[in-house]
């Protein structure tokens, strides 16, 4: 008599350790791939010195950093627009005396972009939970080329998303982390938007504005003219590639007198009508900050994702309302993307592909079409209407997304039955034998 086969012996998943790569899984190490080739080509575009955002790096950053050696913020270069947290990634090179400022710089920042995508992973694995976050941020960023090693917006992007992703279990510290993002770049701040109702906003806005007030006090006490970018932000005009640039590159092309200068660290427009944008834009910027207080007031249901989701319609919608919209503003948004990108219940997973070619097209603005853009012609122009358009696109859908899925009505409840239908349902004697219906 032919015995049964034994019944196959499941081989147990090997444990993953992550301080040994050969016990990865198949996609982190295919992850782990792709972002080490992505930054070596990040790396390489900067390491000659010779690209724009290293020059910005050598000349502009390290000149910040040898003022702020002697104990004063730049209070004489209208091109320091930057809260006084900004001092510390300015200073952050000089812990690293045995390289050059530029090497240092892009080491930290490379350190910084490391940190995220670690964080992205870790946050991305669980019920619920999605690893499409984590490999946002690696595809995305090399987009840029070499950009983002080159500005400190990377370093401000990796406090906000370490201050989103620990908001859930830790309310004080990503409020905190929240706090010093606000102070190094104003944006940050947006990260506890989102929160519940109840203890953890307690906790966290409180633990955000301490933060950010402490922060302010040391630097306000170790540095002079601690607010000083105060009045430099107070100047700025429209920049070419912000959203009303885009409206006065089109009215350049038939005809308008306004000409391009490099005023306040950016090249701008000056001539008629630019106050009048510029005043339009901060209008804008209000309307933006009063529907958000709107949303938070009216908002009724909360998600894992939500948090995530406020945060980057928020960032969206000041980016497009503001009278600058840098190359490098693109690198916040992919990094609060990726974040909401990590919790499978998100809205705004549509708003994150979205994304992708709005980096595609800045990459084509910056640094292929920029000369072009500032003496003028069709192709800068429509490059410029293409980019600002999907981005106006991309920040609309998201807070409709947004308001649709946490304050706009929910499904009308289901009609309650009248007493005597419930009275016979809880009857145990009700009628046993039905007359079944046609």
């Amino acid at each position: 008599m032919a015995q049964a086969p034994a019944p196959a012996v499941r081989t147990p998943d090997r444990p993953v350790r992550w301080t040994r790569p050969a016990t990865w899984p198949r996609e982190v190490l295919a992850l782990a791939a792709y972002w080490v080739a992505g930054r070596v080509l990040m790396v390489g575009l900067i390491r000659s010195g010779r690209t724009e955002p290293a020059i910005e790096v050598h000349r502009l950053y390290h000149g910040w950093y040898r003022v702020l050696r002697t104990g004063t913020f730049p209070v004489d270069d209208v091109t320091w627009q930057y809260p006084p947290g900004a001092a510390l990634p300015m200073l952050a090179p000089g812990l690293l005396p045995f390289l050059s400022y530029l090497q240092a710089f892009v080491l930290l920042a490379l350190l910084a972009d490391a940190a995220v995508q670690a964080a992205l992973l870790a946050a991305g694995r669980g019920p619920g939970r999605s690893v499409r976050g984590a490999w946002a941020w690696a595809l995305a960023l090399p987009l840029l080329l070499g950009l983002p090693y080159g500005r400190y917006d990377l370093l401000a992007t990796a406090l906000a998303v370490g201050a989103l992703l620990l908001l859930p279990a830790r309310p004080r510290l990503g409020g905190a982390l929240a706090g010093i993002g606000a102070m190094v770049k104003v944006w940050p701040a947006l990260a506890v938007l989102g929160t519940p109702r109840g203890r953890t906003t307690r906790q966290a806005w409180t633990a955000a504005a301490l933060s950010a007030l402490a922060l302010l006090l040391v630097l306000a006490a170790c540095f002079d003219h601690a607010l000083g970018f105060l009045h430099a932000q107070g100047g700025r005009g429209v920049e070419i590639e912000s959203l009303g640039g885009s409206v006065l590159q089109v009215a350049r092309q038939f005809g308008w007198s306004g000409r391009v200068e490099q005023h306040y660290g950016s090249f701008e427009f000056l001539g008629r009508y630019v106050h009048r944008i510029s005043q339009l834009s901060l209008l804008l910027s209000a309307a933006a900050f009063a529907w958000l207080l709107l949303w938070r007031v009216r908002a009724r249901r909360w998600t894992a994702a939500t948090p995530y989701d406020a945060a980057l319609t928020a960032v969206l919608l000041f980016t497009v309302t503001s009278r600058v919209i840098s190359p490098q503003y693109l690198v916040w948004l992919i990094g609060l993307a990726a974040v909401c990108l990590t919790v499978e219940s998100t809205t705004q997973w549509p708003v994150a592909l979205l994304l992708l070619p709005v980096v595609g097209v800045t990459t084509v603005d910056y640094p292929l079409f920029f000369d072009a853009m500032q003496a003028g012609g069709w192709w800068p122009t429509g490059v410029i209407l293409l980019r600002n358009g999907l981005l106006l696109t991309a920040a609309l859908w998201s807070a409709a997304r947004l308001w649709r899925a946490t304050a706009s009505p929910g499904p009308a409840p289901t009609p309650r039955a009248t007493d005597a239908d419930a009275d016979a349902q809880d009857d145990p004697r009700g009628d046993p034998d039905p007359v079944p219906t046609a």
